[in-house]
């Protein structure tokens, strides 16, 4: 598996992978920050939260496209089974190399089912990831989401910090469009 540099979460954001997805419990609204300003990024410990999960690949190429598909599958299998969303959809970055990535969509619930529902596959019932973790914001169009990615890279260099090789984006309000600037996204990326 190729190490996951944060030039590679570079590139990742630079796609235009995603639309409105989301916020878990730990997401905060915007606090007047400037767009890409990853200069205060403040550290956070995840914890698991019961979720729905659909892991998949996509080139860069196709990316958004397989991320909003992946997201809808997800929202479709939480409607036919009841579930109840606790915050909004995540992506969690497994694995990028020069020609695509693997992702995990997920939608936090409000608890775990007491009795597991039958979901078409690839979906199943999991946990949101938990770990010590830098959080960032970036509040601009999904296509200018490159900016703070850089800005991210300098911030961890600077006070010496090594990234594991695994990050999420998690949408804190629903756009139509990557070149929609009203969108909201905190970046968390797993620190050693």
């Amino acid at each position: 598996m190729p190490l996951l540099t944060l030039s590679s979460l570079a590139r990742a954001a630079c796609v235009g992978l995603m639309m409105a997805l989301t916020a878990p419990a730990f997401a905060q609204v915007n606090d007047g920050r400037s767009v890409g300003d990853a200069s205060t990024g403040q550290a956070i410990e995840l914890t698991a939260r019961p979720a729905l999960v659909l892991a998949g690949s996509a080139e860069w190429e196709e990316g958004f496209a397989k991320l909003n598909k992946a997201f809808a599958d997800l929202r479709t299998a939480m409607d036919r089974a009841n579930l109840k969303p606790s915050g909004r959809p995540l992506a969690v970055f497994v694995d990028t190399d020069d020609q695509g990535f693997k992702f995990q969509a997920m939608i936090p619930l409000e608890a775990a089912p007491a009795a597991t529902p039958s979901f078409p596959a690839p979906i199943k019932l999991g946990e949101t990831p938990t770990g010590k973790t830098m959080k960032f914001e970036h509040r601009s169009a999904y296509d200018d989401i490159d900016s703070t990615y850089e800005a991210i890279t300098a911030y961890l260099d600077e006070k010496g910090i090594e990234a594991k090789p695994m990050f999420i984006e998690q949408y804190l309000n629903d756009v139509t469009s990557a070149d929609d600037t009203s969108l909201q996204v905190d970046i968390y990326v797993f620190v050693k």
